[in-house]
């Protein structure tokens, strides 16, 4: 049985692909269960900027999964990140993102890129359903491609048989990769997903599928000898700060099954600015007492007949938003806020009617990519993911200039309606908190002045 790691080292490695499809998150969300299982500590990461696994990483582990992105923030920021969020673990899981050596620009931002910057042990997850011993060269080459990156091992998935298994360990052998074990190919292991991943349903048991992959893991997977091979001495101890907030400003942050997308760092700098809370636009009847609110990201259109048939809170927050508090909701939290949302049938739900514009599923169309936002000369950085289609009832103009990755503009837009502020862009303020300032800064100004008007 595997030994309890000291208090000095941890166990901790990378779940890579060759490609997206190859299983990796099923993988990972039961290798999470398993590990918590064992009765260990486990932090999961995510390399990039995707919401949806880590929201699944939280189920399968109980403990919040954290983004590392390195196009949205620095080496630096990263590593801080990681070595934080880890220090209290036994067991550090990082899932990857696409393809192993699939960045923003070749391979800037991509698994390899974060393995390389954080030391972590990559373990390879190949899809084997079509593939026997011509996995040696595809083993060779992405174990001698790179030599920045560390490839200890390979996991094996939809796996027909034992005696297939033993045809892919004889090709790790010869390539010097160690086979690790096999998922076989199982219906009861499925995750739906649609384009680019995983999502969240309502009509799907997470928890069931995620255990039984967990109590598969042990009969085919080497567990003890995965935590072997990856075992690591802590470069720093550091613990988790509980830093005071610097005001007694309440901020309230929108967080149920319809606002799930928030980035846990954000969340962290939230905390430095005043007392956090959460509450519930879904089963919540009004808006808490609050100075600034928070909408972040999710799937109200998944929730829509049962936002549309809250009044009482959507009539707190368009009051709360008309009289001039300070507001920032992305993507999700901007649907919310606008007049309507249209689901995929064509039906129509009120929503709280705090911006001009109006959104609808029934054309959907999916936006994606990483985008740089410049805010009266204040860099930002954040990604864009959605399916919904928007449409102003009246005109306006962006509050910044907002381009993809390569400097290219984007016709999305942030919007600002007294000191309601919103985009479909998940910013990452994680470490940039000037962004928090400069939103302050903006509502006080604005109500200063309305404050003289008023005096006048």
């Amino acid at each position: 049985m595997e030994r309890m790691p000291d208090l000095d080292e941890f166990s901790h490695f990378l779940l890579a692909a060759p490609s997206s499809g190859s299983g990796k998150t099923t993988l990972t969300l039961g290798l999470l269960r398993a590990l918590s299982d064992r009765g260990l500590r486990v932090q999961p990461f995510k390399c990039g900027p995707d919401y949806i696994d880590p929201y699944h990483h939280r189920t399968a582990a109980g403990t919040a999964s954290i983004n590392l992105d390195l196009f949205m923030a620095s080496p630096e920021h990263v590593t801080e990140s990681y070595q934080r969020y880890a220090s209290g673990a036994n067991v550090a899981v990082t899932e990857g993102v696409m393809g192993l050596f699939d960045g923003s620009n070749r391979m800037q931002g991509s698994s390899a890129a974060l393995a390389e910057l954080l030391t972590i042990p990559v373990v390879l997850v190949v899809n084997a359903k079509a593939m026997a011993y011509s996995v040696a060269p595809l083993l060779y080459g992405f174990k001698n491609f790179y030599k920045g990156i560390n490839l200890v091992g390979a996991i094996f998935n939809f796996v027909g048989s034992e005696s297939h298994y033993r045809f892919l360990a004889e090709a790790c052998t010869d390539v010097g990769v160690e086979a690790l074990g096999y998922l076989p190919a199982n219906p009861e292991f499925t995750i739906p997903s649609r384009h680019l991943g995983l999502h969240i349903s309502t009509e799907t048991d997470y928890e069931r599928i995620i255990q039984t992959v967990a109590d598969a893991i042990p009969k085919t997977i080497d567990v003890d000898r995965l935590l072997a091979i990856t075992r690591a001495q802590r470069s720093e101890r550091t613990t988790m700060s509980t830093a005071e907030p610097v005001s007694d400003r309440r901020i309230s942050v929108a967080r149920d099954e319809a606002f799930t997308f928030a980035y846990e760092q954000n969340l962290d700098v939230l905390a430095r600015f005043g007392r956090v809370t959460f509450f519930s636009p879904l089963h919540d009847t009004s808006l808490p007492e609050t100075d600034f609110l928070y909408l972040p990201g999710g799937y109200p259109e998944l929730y829509a007949q049962t936002l549309g048939d809250n009044d009482t809170m959507r009539e707190s927050i368009r009051a709360y938003c008309q009289s001039g508090g300070l507001t920032y909701a992305e993507c999700g939290g901007l649907m919310y806020l606008g007049h309507h949302i249209e689901d995929k049938q064509g039906a129509v739900f009120p929503m709280v009617g705090a911006l001009p514009l109006t959104t609808s599923m029934r054309t959907a169309k999916l936006t994606l990519g990483y985008r740089r936002v410049d805010w009266n000369g204040l860099a930002l950085n954040g990604h864009e993911f959605h399916y919904s289609t928007l449409q102003e009832s009246v005109s306006s103009d962006s509050l910044a200039t907002i381009t993809n990755a390569k400097g290219i503009p984007v016709e999305t837009k942030l919007y600002r309606v007294s000191n309601t502020f919103a985009s479909y862009v998940h910013l990452y303020w994680g470490n940039n908190p000037a962004f928090i300032h400069q939103l302050l800064s903006a509502s006080l100004v604005d109500k200063n002045r309305a404050t003289t008007a008023l005096a006048d």
